[in-house]
């Protein structure tokens, strides 16, 4: 069955400080649009609607504009910027770098699922 969505029109938005979520749903994939805006943090905003210490999704995603510093719950860090295609596992914090928001693309399914539900 061939399905098309647009981002114009998602199915459902979610907001949480400094940020919100757009998330289509399609048979087999979960899209979501992720935007961020500067002062935003995953564990000042998202947290406590999550209830976890760090952010326990996987994100496959892709970086439309803003920058993005992340650091996993092992010390590994690393900076996401317009372009970028990256694989986030679960055990992690973000952040916005400076003072230009974030918007990326998120393939994985789970944050359209999951991501700042209580």
């Amino acid at each position: 069955m061939l399905e098309v969505k647009t981002v114009e029109k998602p199915d459902e938005r979610r907001d949480f400080p400094r940020g919100h979520l757009e998330a289509l749903h399609l048979t087999g994939l979960d899209f979501a649009v992720g935007t961020f805006e500067p002062g935003w943090r995953w564990s000042e905003s998202v947290a406590p609607i999550a209830g976890t210490e760090s952010c326990m999704v996987h994100h496959n995603g892709y970086v439309v504009r803003g920058r993005m510093h992340i650091r996993m719950d092992d010390g590994g860090e690393s900076e996401i910027g317009p372009g970028d295609v990256f694989v986030l596992p679960p055990g992690h914090d973000a952040w916005v770098v400076g003072d230009e928001q974030v918007v990326l693309y998120d393939f994985a399914g789970t944050m359209a699922n999951e991501y700042a539900k209580g």
